[in-house]
């Protein structure tokens, strides 16, 4: 262990942080001996449980904003299906299904900048005759709501919301120029100040620096938030950022372990892209990842439940099985 990554274990198991320059200088360090540190950090803070979730695209296409890595927007020709806001039974169907195969929580996630009321109400309902059953957590992305709808979706038995940051604040007008970085933060605030817990994080391999992955991690630190999705871009045809060159394995090792770093005590979830890595990443939950979404993404493939749950167990992670609002 290098004397700076050695440093760094020791202030944050004295119970400090590490400020963004030492974050930064962080990220310059071996590889191996950074991911072994990180891996380490991450058992001393979560130990081995696992949090595992599922999203589920419950309204595709047509959105209004201009996010330059997705497929759903009205501002690019994608090949994708539209369809409005799926009915209750669907979505209580997919819930009782992932339910049973053992999975954590349960997202289910709409296109557009926010859910109309009509919607909303809709999908409350549908939310609350699966929180009536008990078998697990829920989680809804719906775009950028306001503190009373965030209340109506606690009050239907959602636990936590999701809304990514996307990126670090200097780098997200290169992502999306018809929202602000400044409203995703309101939302997630709105969304605290309801009683919910927050899950965001954001996309990586979009053109930025490994600064402006620091400056996300620290951002999302400030926020208090401990549930991290890092996702991978995957470069869709028609989409501004179609072109866009994949990371290597081990620049997306280097970037989770720098998040564990930040973020010692998180949730760090390997989303979206992953199963774009060879090793669908296995090399990256033992670079301080601890959580990931499993099965089908938005518009794109996953990686199967059964396979996920095969590659935790052999990694040595326990899956949680039981939902608490402290689960991770």
């Amino acid at each position: 262990m290098t004397k700076i990554i050695e440093k760094a274990v020791e202030t944050l198991r004295d119970g400090g942080s590490l400020s963004e320059e030492e974050l930064n200088l962080l990220a310059g360090e071996p590889l191996p001996q950074l991911r072994q540190a990180a891996d380490a950090l991450r058992k001393t803070f979560c130990g081995d449980a696992f949090d595992l979730c599922t999203i589920f695209n419950g309204k595709s296409g047509r959105c209004s904003e201009d996010c330059k890595y997705c497929a759903q927007s009205a501002c690019y020709e994608t090949e994708i299906r539209e369809y409005p806001l799926l009915s209750k039974e669907t979505i209580v169907q997919e819930a009782e299904y992932n339910a049973d195969k053992g999975v954590l929580r349960f997202s289910v996630v709409t296109s557009g900048k926010r859910l109309s009321e009509t919607e909303l109400e809709a999908l409350c309902k549908a939310y609350r005759q699966i929180a009536d059953k008990g078998r697990i957590s829920l989680c809804a992305s719906l775009g950028l709501l306001n503190e009373a709808q965030f209340r109506r979706l606690g009050e239907a038995g959602v636990s936590r919301c999701h809304n990514n940051l996307e990126a670090s604040a200097s780098f997200f007008p290169e992502v999306c120029t018809t929202h602000r970085f400044e409203d995703k933060v309101r939302a997630i605030r709105a969304a605290r100040k309801a009683g919910l817990e927050v899950c965001s994080g954001g996309i990586i391999g979009m053109g930025e620096t490994m600064e402006d992955r620091v400056g996300l991690a620290v951002a999302l630190r400030r926020l208090g938030i401990r549930s991290v999705p890092i996702n991978l871009l995957n470069p869709i045809p028609g989409t501004p950022m179609e072109h866009q060159p994949p990371l290597t394995p081990d620049e997306v090792d280097r970037t989770v372990a720098i998040f564990r770093f930040a973020l010692p005590d998180a949730a760090i979830r390997l989303a979206g892209g992953r199963g774009l890595l060879p090793d669908r990443g296995e090399s990256a939950f033992r670079s301080g990842a601890n959580a990931a979404i499993t099965g089908d993404m938005l518009t794109t493939a996953g990686i199967g439940i059964e396979t996920d749950l095969a590659m935790i167990r052999k990694l040595g992670f326990k899956v949680v099985k039981k939902w608490r609002r402290s689960s991770l």
